[in-house]
């Protein structure tokens, strides 16, 4: 099934992140390559998902490397080593299983702008309530052991860690239900970022741009799957 790949409100979250991250800037006086680069690599990747086109792990490679950097400076553990030791391969990972799924750029040059989406799937009730169980335990545990190692978040975090793990695994599988997690994921981040911003944190204002913009890809997501997943 060719489509286009990306429409209207796509582009608008695409082109948001890129005035967001330009005005920050100019009135902060302070350009911030590395955050800039990395959140708007990653609104391009979360666009590409929510579309179902494979392209997104391209972009998420270059997301994933330097968040896990800005998260490791912010003390914000758990955020780097998810980055940088499960989200990193993962997008090879899920190029694969993309790929054995059906989703490829299209051949076709008479088609511009055209993409075949992964073929979606959705989880049975069974399924959901013991992946709702699941991650309400683990992250309660990873919290706490968080806390042990004196993060300055540790629920927050671990939440985010253990939501987005599972989440990205759901993506590598193509289950609509990863939409959910992520919406999660999405609000807690914006809350953990905007604490760092009241702490001084580097990076951390256009980190709460990044997610923000995340946040409302991720609702669009969830419409486009339950879509996607129909069948």
């Amino acid at each position: 099934m060719n489509n286009k790949v990306l429409s209207a409100y796509d582009y608008f979250l695409i082109a948001g992140v890129i005035c967001s991250n330009a005005l920050y800037s100019f009135f902060s006086q302070n350009v911030d390559l590395t955050g800039s680069i990395a959140g708007i690599a990653g609104v391009l990747c979360v666009v590409l998902v929510a579309k179902g086109s494979i392209w997104n792990y391209a972009f998420g490679v270059v997301n994933v490397s330097l968040y896990a950097y800005i998260s490791y400076k912010a003390a914000l553990y758990g955020d780097a080593g998810l980055n940088a030791l499960y989200y990193l391969p993962m997008q090879f990972v899920g190029w694969y299983s993309w790929r054995k799924r059906g989703a490829s750029f299209s051949r076709d040059n008479s088609v511009k702008n055209s993409d075949t989406r992964v073929r979606a799937r959705r989880m049975t009730a069974i399924q959901r309530v013991a992946l709702a169980a699941f991650c309400a335990a683990a992250v309660v545990g990873f919290g706490f052991l968080l806390m042990y190692f004196d993060d300055p978040q540790p629920f927050k975090d671990s939440a985010t860690t253990v939501l987005s793990i599972v989440a990205q695994a759901l993506m590598a599988m193509a289950f609509m239900e990863q939409w959910v997690l992520w919406i999660i994921t999405n609000v807690l981040s914006v809350v953990m970022w905007c604490i760092c911003v009241a702490r001084g944190q580097a990076h951390a204002e256009v980190m709460v741009i990044m997610w923000i913009f995340y946040l409302l890809n991720s609702l669009n997501g969830l419409r486009v799957w339950l879509r996607l997943s129909k069948n």
